[in-house]
């Protein structure tokens, strides 16, 4: 006891950590994270490979939408090597009737190397307003130059 009559306690220390400025900083630096991810991904530089791919064995004969260099229209229907100038909307209404008949009918899309790439997409999207499920694009066999 002291002079006053009170007892002199004494106080231990505390040894734990205060962890709540830590959380707020990983929540801070979290946030700051989940808003840059997307932003690290705008494009990607992509650089095709060549190669000599082997055609796909078809049990028909397909039918061929040619684009041609000015973005008009061809139809060549199987049996057939002559190609028929057709407008948008008749390719449009005669492949609707091929695939109506024939659901499971191989169709390729074959674009000149100088044609617009949006008229070969435009003609995609007609095959699909018909009805076409799946769509091939035709290419040249890659040409091996001696080394």
């Amino acid at each position: 006891m002291n002079a006053n009559g009170r007892r002199i306690r004494k106080h231990k220390l505390k040894a734990d950590i205060n962890v709540v400025p830590y959380i707020d900083v990983m929540l801070v630096l979290l946030i700051i994270f989940m808003v840059t991810a997307p932003l690290m991904n705008l494009g990607v530089d992509v650089e095709l490979p060549e190669s000599n791919a082997k055609s796909l064995e078809q049990d028909k004969d397909p039918m061929v939408v040619q684009v041609d260099a000015a973005g008009a229209y061809a139809l060549v229907l199987p049996g057939s090597d002559r190609p028929q100038a057709i407008s948008a909307q008749e390719l449009e209404d005669r492949v609707r009737a091929i695939v109506g008949q024939n659901p499971k009918q191989a169709i390729f899309v074959a674009g000149d190397g100088s044609a617009n790439y949006q008229k070969v997409m435009d003609a995609i999207v007609l095959l699909q307003r018909a009805g076409v499920e799946k769509v091939g694009l035709m290419s040249d066999p890659q040409h091996q130059s001696a080394e």
